[in-house]
């Protein structure tokens, strides 16, 4: 089964047994959810356009930032013109096009109805995604450019955060194109103070917990696709990152929330057992709640959304 062989190898990459390969690992993800029916060979072809795209802006345009890093913060800044600018290209016959910046995309955008909506194959082919598919590809480019990008948590959210030596380390936010605060976020997105000092959101992910994050998505789009089942594979997959990221709010919450389903739905258990696993989940729940976690309402998400770009409106 394709789930089980990507499930292999992104285990394989957390365990260290093969190199953290984060395109290969969120190719590997959507393909999975789409039945082998895309190309590695095109997807890695799409990156690269965009890859050579920034280098002609690194090539062309001087950045007014003159510290000793300044080859990486023209990296990072390459990276958010191409996917937040147009840009206009002159074509060999003189002529102009534009390349024109990923949009929001507002409708669906939790992938209730159609999960690949989260994906960046569908980012790279309508030009619109969201807080899952933009800093995936933000994080891409800039691998391929030889840098490093850190994905970082939030409720209902992943954004990126960069370090500069001009102003230590900051907030990239690819939904609205604006770099907003650690304390704006704070007030704005429903973040509980705990949840910073254990590290669930708004802390950099490594190299192998961005794989972990992968491997939760795989979880999910396996769940969109065949159901909880016996809920093996989902909550082997939680297992698998909590083994690395023992904090890693999202498959805390998908395992707590996969063995509630499986509570109420087995009827299998003698009620004791039944109370002994509520018991159980009981206390994982606890632990999310100990940990800060404090669940934004989807409403309330997309509010947010709409606030970021108010403020970056204003800031203009």
């Amino acid at each position: 089964m394709l789930y089980d062989s990507t499930f292999y190898v992104l285990e394989e990459m957390l365990e260290g047994k093969q190199p953290t390969d984060f395109k290969k690992a969120v190719f590997l993800v959507e393909n999975a959810y789409l039945d082998n029916k895309i190309s590695y060979q095109e997807f890695c072809e799409a990156i690269n356009n965009y890859k050579i795209l920034c280098n002609r802006l690194i090539q062309t345009r001087e950045l007014e930032y003159n510290e000793s890093d300044k080859k990486q913060v023209s990296i990072y800044a390459s990276v958010f013109t191409v996917m937040k600018d147009t840009i206009p290209i002159q074509k060999p016959d003189g002529n102009i096009i534009f390349n024109l910046p990923f949009e929001y995309d507002f409708e669906d955008a939790f992938g209730s109805k159609h999960w690949t909506k989260m994906f960046v194959t569908k980012l790279l082919a309508t030009n619109k995604g969201n807080c899952h598919s933009l800093p995936y590809l933000y994080k891409i480019l800039v691998e391929e450019l030889g840098e490093k990008a850190f994905l970082a948590y939030a409720p209902n959210h992943i954004y990126i955060k960069q370090h500069c030596k001009s102003f230590g380390w900051y907030n990239t936010e690819l939904t609205s194109g604006m770099f907003p605060i650690d304390s704006w976020l704070m007030a704005s997105g429903y973040i509980h103070l705990t949840a910073i000092q254990k590290g669930i959101f708004m802390d950099t992910l490594s190299a192998k917990q961005s794989i972990g994050a992968c491997m939760i998505d795989l979880a999910q789009g396996y769940e969109k696709k065949f159901g909880i089942n016996d809920g093996t594979f989902i909550l082997n997959a939680c297992n698998s990152v909590l083994k690395q990221h023992p904090n890693n709010i999202n498959a805390m919450l998908l395992q707590a929330e996969t063995r509630m389903n499986l509570w109420k739905t087995d009827s299998n258990q003698s009620k004791e057992q039944k109370q002994i696993e509520f018991t159980e989940i009981q206390k994982l729940y606890a632990q999310i709640h100990e940990l800060g976690y404090r669940m934004m309402p989807k409403e309330m998400y997309l509010d947010w959304l709409v606030s970021l770009k108010e403020e970056k409106q204003n800031i203009l």
